[in-house]
């Protein structure tokens, strides 16, 4: 059989030349890749949208794309579910004794949030911990600041399937989900409004390595008879020192 000069297919050609950059160290943004790749900036960020769906690429808070879990060369500072849990357990803590509600920790997975650790509220009436349990992100508030560390369009490929029914959710279209990412975004923190079940309000923060990749959430959970609209500063002022004590940890593990 004879040889081509062209590969066979294209646009796995392509991916796999942004793989190759990636893997380098490169840090891209859509501009540069499309460059690279001497193709329109659409198809760019398709293609490395499609790279963060398989782990392949991961976005900093500047919205650059940088080597993700499944091709990083630097395995020795990639943090475990475990190392995180570690790392961030020290300020749940704190943001418990700072708030006295359930307070959560959880990790994005595709479209899904997974709560990986958690300190309950000792009070009758109380939210329980969830640790383990997997559930749609636009629905938590945690969850949305996560997405919302995503750009549109990742976003969009995330859900290009719809998004995932859940019973209380109040977003029932990808058009809504990405108008609340928008206000998330501005605010720098989340709102959850009984849409992970009835009953219960929360509020999210995300909390980033000290690269500026987001890699977990922070949230208070909190019945939503006594969740009043004016503690919100109060909450998000510990959530952000909670997630600033994480990211220093983070860091003291990573170096």
């Amino acid at each position: 059989m004879g040889t081509s000069s062209s590969p066979p297919l294209e646009s796995v050609d392509r991916a796999l030349r942004l793989v190759e950059l990636l893997r380098q160290g490169e840090t891209l943004t859509v501009k540069a890749a499309a460059e690279h790749l001497d193709v329109a900036p659409s198809t760019a960020h398709r293609l490395l949208g499609a790279l963060i769906y398989r782990g392949f690429a991961v976005q900093d808070r500047e919205r650059r794309y940088q080597a993700g879990p499944a091709i990083s060369d630097r395995q020795d500072t990639a943090l475990t579910t475990n190392e995180l849990r570690a790392a961030a357990r020290p300020a749940l803590d704190r943001l418990y004794a700072a708030v006295g509600e359930t307070v959560q920790l959880m990790v994005l997975q595709r479209w899904n949030i997974k709560f990986i650790d958690g300190v309950e509220c000792d009070a009758p009436l109380r939210v329980g911990v969830r640790i383990g349990d997997l559930m749609p992100a636009y629905c938590s508030a945690g969850g949305k600041v996560l997405l919302a560390e995503l750009s549109s369009s990742d976003v969009e490929m995330l859900h290009r399937g719809g998004l995932p029914p859940w019973p209380t959710a109040r977003i029932t279209t990808l058009a809504a989900l990405k108008t609340q990412l928008a206000t998330v975004r501005k605010r720098g923190y989340g709102l959850n409004n009984e849409e992970t079940e009835r009953g219960v309000s929360g509020v999210g923060v995300a909390v980033h390595d000290p690269g500026g990749a987001a890699v977990a959430a922070f949230t208070v959970a909190v019945p939503a008879v006594r969740f009043h609209r004016s503690n919100v500063t109060a909450y998000v002022t510990a959530l952000r020192d909670a997630a600033a004590l994480a990211t220093a940890r983070i860091g003291d593990l990573q170096g």
